[in-house]
């Protein structure tokens, strides 16, 4: 049987491979929404669109709060985590405008 502090370690070790292969999931899955979002952009950009699209942004804002909720995440934290993105995209989007 092993000491309490080794079975700690080990267990520590277990948790942050495991945080390790989500935060690359979370990398991949960005870069892959960054790539619609640029398609969206071009899109916008070549049929004279506004960048940004307020009634998107706050139906999406809704949606990952209730999603967050009831994934038993601080929706607080999604609202701010995918406004961040939101701002991002849109300044892509107003970059490709120019």
């Amino acid at each position: 049987m092993s000491d309490p502090a080794t079975r700690a370690a080990e267990l520590l070790k277990g948790h942050r491979e495991s945080i390790d292969r989500l935060d690359a999931i979370l990398v991949y899955t960005l870069a892959e929404r960054f790539k619609h979002t640029q398609s969206v952009g071009r899109l916008k950009a070549d049929h004279d669109l506004p960048p940004s699209d307020p009634a998107r942004e706050a139906t999406q804002i809704a949606r990952l709060e209730k999603l967050a909720t009831e994934a038993d995440l601080d929706p607080q934290f999604a609202r701010k985590f995918l406004t961040f993105i939101i701002s991002e995209v849109i300044r892509h989007h107003e970059k490709l405008q120019k």
